[in-house]
């Protein structure tokens, strides 16, 4: 069977592709190099902060270049689910695969820490597609029975980012220079050309029909989300410096509790438009994935980002 014949019966019966095992293997190969870019990008980071904080005098302000990424990715996750039901998978993954390579060129031309930042948080943008969409993806494409089988792919692809990442980025960290640019900016413009290779092969073999949902994006959801998560994080990175009980943490506080109320009352209103459906904490499964993530995340990202600075400032 060919796609082109896959995508027939698909569109005949408005239901999703079926694909044999060779088909989703294809499509897989896809999806597993934007996976892997996506993964890459967040344990390669880490092992550089300390060089790269160097050289842009900004040792001080380096939380921001992993946070910065987080908050956006965090937000924009959810919201690729939506656009990808409304305007399709393959050109919102394509989308997702052209705004994190914009992010990384735009960080290999970074200046300072502050700047960097921020093109790190236009890579998250695109960052939060690249693995939601691979699963939304493999979940469209395979029954329940099977779904595990090919998730496991990814979470392999995960593992092997873990492990390669850290010695890519230390391996560039290490050279002053290479082909005339920093080392450490190789750690992003490396990107490129990976990004390059995801997105032909995105095009060549994620060809299955679109059945287009109308959904209503939650774009008060996601501003009230990032007014109370940004105030609350640049306290946490600026209190040693304004003092925790300042007048401008204070306001921090304030801005940050605010804007998570309105979130909640947002989500509360929207009700299935909700970037974060609140009925959905009404499943005891979802509470206790979303618990378990919560204990992992804090174990994962935090040693991701800590024992590498640990490891060059105190035990250098």
């Amino acid at each position: 069977m060919t796609f082109s014949d896959t995508r027939e019966q698909g569109a005949a019966g408005d239901l999703p592709p079926r694909l044999s095992h060779r088909q989703i293997t294809t499509v897989m190969s896809g999806l597993v190099l934007g996976m892997f870019l996506g993964a890459l990008d967040q344990t390669v980071v880490s092992s550089a902060l300390r060089t790269i904080a160097d050289d842009l005098h900004g040792l001080t302000a380096q939380a921001w270049v992993t946070t910065a990424y987080l908050i956006t990715a965090t937000i924009a996750t959810p919201l690729y689910g939506k656009l990808s039901d409304i305007h399709g998978r393959r050109p919102v993954y394509l989308a997702a695969i052209a705004l994190f390579t914009a992010g990384s060129l735009l960080c290999g031309i970074a200046t300072s820490i502050h700047e960097l930042a921020v093109f790190r948080a236009v890579q998250g943008l695109g960052g939060g597609g690249l693995m939601s969409l691979a699963m939304t993806i493999i979940a469209d494409i395979t029954t329940p029975r099977e779904r595990g089988r090919y998730q496991g792919y990814f979470m392999a692809v995960f593992g092997g980012a873990s492990i390669v990442g850290p010695l890519v980025g230390g391996a560039f960290a290490d050279r002053a220079t290479l082909l005339g640019i920093a080392g450490w900016r190789w750690i992003f413009l490396i990107n490129v050309p990976l990004a390059a290779a995801a997105a032909v092969t995105i095009v060549r073999v994620l060809r299955f029909p679109h059945r287009r949902v109308r959904h209503r994006l939650d774009h008060a959801g996601a501003l009230s989300l990032a007014v109370g998560l940004v105030p609350l994080l640049t306290v946490a990175e600026q209190g040693r410096t304004w003092g925790w009980g300042s007048p401008r943490a204070l306001l921090m506080y304030a801005i940050g509790v605010a804007g998570l109320a309105v979130f909640i009352a947002v989500e509360r209103r929207s009700g299935d438009a909700a970037l974060l459906p609140p009925r959905l904490f009404r499943i005891r499964a979802f509470r206790l994935g979303v618990g378990l993530h919560f204990v992992v995340g804090i174990g994962m990202f935090g040693a991701m980002t800590t024992l590498p600075l640990y490891l060059q400032l105190v035990r250098a």
